[in-house]
């Protein structure tokens, strides 16, 4: 039978049953002779036999390479003692021998750490053979990041659980103290592992309790992560008032993790406890860097955009904006929401300067969302004013683009609301220039935007002229059109017949009169 053929549990029955002092008798480099190594129990020629094979540029076996972990996992970098040693005389003393040779095989690194490292792919073997070699030199610090990584090994939420436990027992059996990062692994490791995590997570805080161990924020927060809506308000009483200090890395995750399930259960009560409790002592170094900050002020403040008052909502604005964060889009657009809810919509012009100076004004989305609220009803004279000086500067950006930005590109909609703010303020000029960008950008006015025209021309031959327009571009209710001037205006016989050159139209109706109609282009 060929070497590469068998299971490692067979060359390690092989190997015990052989004499240990036997040699190797493959002396070419190849995998069959790893294999004679690994079975001969010859770590450090194994070990060099592997490096060779990499050093010729042949690719080892993801079997034997596992074959090799799992010795150096079971011996260390040494070979195993022979039995025509000399035996030490006292049972302590070997003892003693032996946790020193594995003592030396320090996990920074050691063969078995590189080699592991060297796999292109890392199996759920590959990982069992590390985590039993580590163990066997490990301090809290490893058990700690072996409990971590046990959920990777192990695919169902019970194995992943009695793995954790069983390197709580070796922790024990060689009297590693655990300490408070230990059981936030646990905690940590809990998340995955389905329906036991809840029963075993309350266990485990029991257990720092018993220990005299405080729990950290990062604790609260893998807490928080098994129990979701449940352990929001019990976390949140057990926190309340508390100042905490920096102890796990994972401790910067509390404040936006419990401030997202705030949002996401509409929970404003909540949320108020969360904010009150980062501005106890010094909690507030807790929140994480400017990206973790923006996070979770960006939740608080969109929870209040839904759920506050537009005057609180305001107050937080100017608390929060810009000397603690900048939201994004999204943000502003949830800020427009509540002044639309609660019929502020006169703050806009306002907003609009602050969208400006956090340089969202190229974001088409909020802008179009921003024109349509401005567009939709009407108002005083004053906030229409306000409301056209607004459209004129969102305008500007359409025409010249923006350097260093993405330029905005116009829409009809994006047209149509600004014409219509325009026409609103009375603003018949500035209105009308928007119908030629209509015609340059090949987009179609639609009827209600002329018939709002009609509603606001005071002279004769604008409306003429609006027929005309309506014709370039075939509105279907250009005649209808043409009848209401007809019957609106006071036109003239040229306006009403045309000249010389000019194409005409016949317009049905009980009047039988014509109105010409010019086909150019602007």
């Amino acid at each position: 039978m060929l070497l590469s053929s068998l299971p490692l549990s067979n060359l390690i029955t092989e190997a015990c049953l052989m004499p240990e002092t036997m040699e190797p008798r493959i002396e070419d480099v190849s995998e069959a002779a790893l294999l004679e190594r690994i079975m001969l129990r010859k770590v450090k020629a194994a070990v060099d036999m592997y490096d060779q094979l990499l050093q010729a540029g042949t690719t080892v076996s993801t079997d034997a390479t596992n074959d090799l972990l799992d010795l150096i996992c079971l011996y260390g970098d040494h070979d195993p003692l022979q039995d025509d040693k000399p035996e030490v005389e006292d049972v302590e003393e070997r003892k003693a021998s032996e946790s020193h040779r594995l003592g030396e095989d320090s996990l920074e690194n050691n063969n078995a750490e590189r080699i592991f490292n060297l796999l292109p792919e890392r199996d759920t073997r590959a990982y069992s053979a590390l985590i039993r070699g580590m163990v066997k030199v490990a301090d809290v610090h490893i058990f700690n990041a072996l409990i971590s990584a046990a959920t990777e090994v192990r695919e169902k939420y019970n194995e992943k659980w009695d793995l954790i436990v069983e390197l709580l027992k070796q922790m024990n059996e060689q009297k590693v103290k655990p300490n408070l990062l230990t059981f936030n692994a646990v905690l940590k490791a809990l998340r995955r592992c389905g329906s036991l995590a809840r029963a075993q997570s309350l266990h485990t805080l029991s257990e720092m309790k018993a220990l005299g161990i405080t729990p950290s924020l990062a604790s609260f927060h893998h807490v928080l992560g098994i129990f979701y809506k449940t352990g929001n308000y019990l976390m949140l009483t057990e926190v309340a008032g508390r100042s905490f200090v920096p102890q796990d890395p994972d401790d910067v995750y509390f404040f936006s993790t419990a401030m997202r399930i705030c949002l996401e259960t509409k929970d404003l009560e909540s949320a108020y406890r969360v904010h009150n409790l980062l501005n106890v002592g010094e909690n507030w170094r807790l929140l994480g860097d400017s990206f973790q900050q923006s996070i979770y002020y960006g939740r608080f403040f969109n929870l209040l955009c839904m759920m506050e008052h537009i005057d609180v909502v305001l107050k937080w604005y100017n608390e929060l904006i810009p000397s603690l964060f900048y939201p994004n889009p999204q943000g502003m657009k949830d800020l427009l929401q509540a002044l639309d809810t609660d019929n502020r919509l006169d703050m806009i012009p306002q907003i609009w300067k602050d969208i400006r100076r956090m340089g969202h004004d190229n974001k088409s989305d909020l802008v179009e969302e921003l024109l349509s609220l401005m567009a939709r009803d009407r108002h005083s004279p004053e906030v229409q004013e306000s409301f056209a000086a607004c459209a004129l500067d969102v305008r500007s950006l359409y025409k010249q683009g923006q350097v260093a930005k993405v330029a905005l590109e116009w829409t009809t909609a994006s047209m149509t609301n600004i014409t219509t703010i325009l026409l609103a303020a009375q603003k018949t000029k500035q209105a009308w220039d928007m119908l030629n960008i209509f015609k340059t950008k090949n987009r179609v006015p639609s009827e209600e935007l002329i018939d709002e025209f009609l509603v606001r021309i005071k002279d004769g031959q604008q409306a003429v002229e609006l027929v005309q327009i309506s014709a370039s571009f075939c509105l279907p209710s250009t005649p209808n059109l043409a009848q209401r001037v007809l019957q609106e205006f006071e036109l003239s016989e040229e306006q009403r017949y045309g000249g010389g050159g000019q194409k005409s139209i016949c317009i049905p109706g009980s009047y039988l009169l014509f109105i010409h109609v010019l086909v150019f282009s602007f």
